[in-house]
């Protein structure tokens, strides 16, 4: 409560700063170490989502972060809370997601003895966050709210989490308020374009990859018109094909988990590689085969808003300090050469993904999930959004969903099962008109799970398909792999999906042949309930190119040479 001499909580000063700076979301599980934060929140205008486990939470703040370009805001009390937390902490950090995690803390008095629930946070997250701290002098909560916003969002976006005493929230202090933050956006210099203008008349191959963050509507369509005008080929790197419109003549397909083999020798061959972006790590250079390295044989451009990143694995050739919407702006003033000796290339590139994402491939079992995916691109909503997690059922969504608007797909680049059920809520929570639909194995639907409570408690019909193979299928792969028929600790043994979906007031329907998947996702539409459509998938069917069986008999050939 304000008292009359315009005092405030340091709980209160905290809140009334996350409404400032735009926040209106806030994801947590309750705790006593900062119930004087939850007390406060009570009066501003802030929508408080109570989660079941801290790393749903923070996979939700996550999710909203990555959409949004804001941070998303998660609150968790002390200890086993913050720990929780930390899936998606490293998340945000590897998928340079704006994210402030807000931790309850110990009692200023009792630290250095071990107390109930203590951490030494700085140390705990210091190397899966840009900034660690925590807050002891309740005069400095806007000074230091304030530097959060900022960290979050500029140069390569990340999460920042911050410890908050609980006696330190409950002290009265007058203090000002700090101005609404503004993200820093760095643009490429006059120099930088001149360079990069030399580079495009001399080239005879060359390629964009679009990827990272820290993109908006406007600059990948400033992107589009900037391909366009250049009959530039485009390819977006692991789960960012969101940026660019798949339909686009210039759009030359996903670099990401078993890419198209034809997308790869484009690569490889190309003169000039423009990477805008994002930072080319594992997944997208194939595992680091791509590009030599540090010094690549192709003319490397790169464009990151993060100095750090540049250079840091490729030297290039032209490193551009810029984020990508100043960059694609700045794009705009870049003229295509007289003669554009790429052109027939770039056609062929987009025949080239338009036949590989065309049609689904033959799988074994009922349910081909290829085709489902294909059914979904066709019967979708213009605006719908579609997250996932991790695991081999994700490469059907990579191949045959193509997405159409930015911000469209919501999915971890750093590989976290569990992602896809708390994010899709996050989601729709943001966006309750939209149609919202997870993506999810077996095994990593039942990661987060529990979050299917959050969904029923704030009747938000969010629809989960889940791909049921009863395995951890993508380690199961590689154990085929290298060690062909000897099965260990893959096999999973599932509940009644439909039943857990029902035991928490929604819909659910299983679906065993690929024919009746319309007419269950229909059903589950019409619903208007948290809803599950579980798959009965063969094991077989591991990847949209390979069979288990075929991956075990090549190991073993292999084996006997």
């Amino acid at each position: 409560m304000r008292a009359n001499d315009r005092s405030r909580t340091a709980a209160e000063v905290l809140i009334d700063q996350l409404v400032i700076h735009g926040a209106r979301h806030v994801f947590c599980v309750p705790g006593e170490s900062y119930i004087a934060a939850l007390d406060a929140m009570v009066d501003r205008p802030l929508e408080v989502t109570v989660c079941g486990q801290e790393g749903g939470a923070c996979i939700m703040a996550e999710a909203m972060g990555k959409l949004t370009g804001r941070p998303g805001i998660c609150f968790v009390t002390r200890g086993p809370g913050a720990t929780n937390a930390s899936s998606g902490l490293h998340i945000a950090q590897q998928d340079s997601t704006p994210l402030i995690l807000f931790v309850g803390q110990i009692a200023r008095e009792y630290r250095e003895r071990e107390a109930f629930q203590e951490l030494d946070y700085r140390a705990v997250f210091g190397s899966i966050a840009k900034w660690v701290t925590e807050i002891d002098d309740a005069a400095r909560v806007p000074e230091l709210i304030s530097r959060a916003f900022h960290m979050a969002t500029s140069g390569r976006p990340g999460p920042v989490v911050i410890a908050l005493p609980e006696d330190m929230l409950v002290e009265r202090v007058v203090a000002a308020d700090a101005p609404a933050f503004d993200p820093v956006e760095t643009s490429p210099g006059p120099s930088d374009i001149r360079r990069l203008q030399t580079l495009l008349n001399e080239a005879q191959r060359p390629i964009a990859l679009l990827g990272g963050s820290r993109w908006s509507k406007t600059a990948c369509a400033a992107m589009q018109q900037f391909a366009e005008r250049f009959m530039l080929p485009v390819a977006t790197t692991f789960r960012r094909a969101h940026l660019f419109d798949p339909f686009h003549p210039c759009y030359a397909g996903d670099l990401g988990i078993g890419p198209n083999p034809k997308l790869l020798a484009r690569v490889k061959n190309a003169d000039l590689v423009m990477l805008i972006g994002g930072r080319l790590g594992e997944m997208p250079s194939q595992s680091y085969t791509l590009f030599d390295i540090p010094g690549p044989r192709q003319t490397l451009v790169h464009v990151h808003p993060g100095a750090e990143e540049l250079g840091r694995v490729y030297k290039p050739h032209l490193a551009i300090h810029a984020a990508p919407t100043a960059f694609a702006a700045a794009a705009e003033g870049l003229q295509p050469p007289n003669e554009i000796k790429w052109e027939a290339g770039t056609k062929t590139a987009h025949a080239d993904y338009l036949a590989w994402t065309e049609q689904p491939t033959e799988q074994p079992g009922g349910v081909n999930l290829g085709a489902v995916m294909v059914w979904l691109r066709e019967n979708l909503p213009e605006d719908a959004v579609l997250c996932n997690g991790a695991g081999n059922f994700a490469s059907w969504v990579h191949r045959f969903f193509r997405f159409r608007r930015f911000a469209q797909h919501i999915a971890p680049t750093s590989g976290s099962m569990g992602y896809g059920v708390p994010a899709a809520i996050g989601i729709k929570r943001l966006y309750p008109e939209r149609t919202v639909v997870c993506i999810a194995g077996d095994g990593d639907f039942l990661m987060n799970s529990q979050e299917y409570a959050t969904a029923a408690q704030y009747d938000l019909p969010v629809i989960t398909v889940i791909a049921d193979n009863g395995l951890y299928g993508t380690i199961r792969m590689h154990q085929e792999r290298e060690y062909p028929g000897r099965v260990s600790a893959t096999v999973l043994k599932n509940p009644d999906f439909v039943a857990y979906a029902r035991a928490f007031g929604g819909f659910g329907v299983l679906v065993d042949k690929t024919a009746d998947f319309p007419k269950a996702f229909r059903a589950a539409q019409k619903s208007g309930k948290p809803a599950v459509i579980q798959l009965k998938i063969d094991p077989d069917a591991i990847t949209p190119a390979m069979t288990l069986a075929k991956i075990g008999a090549a190991a073993r050939a292999k084996q006997k040479q």
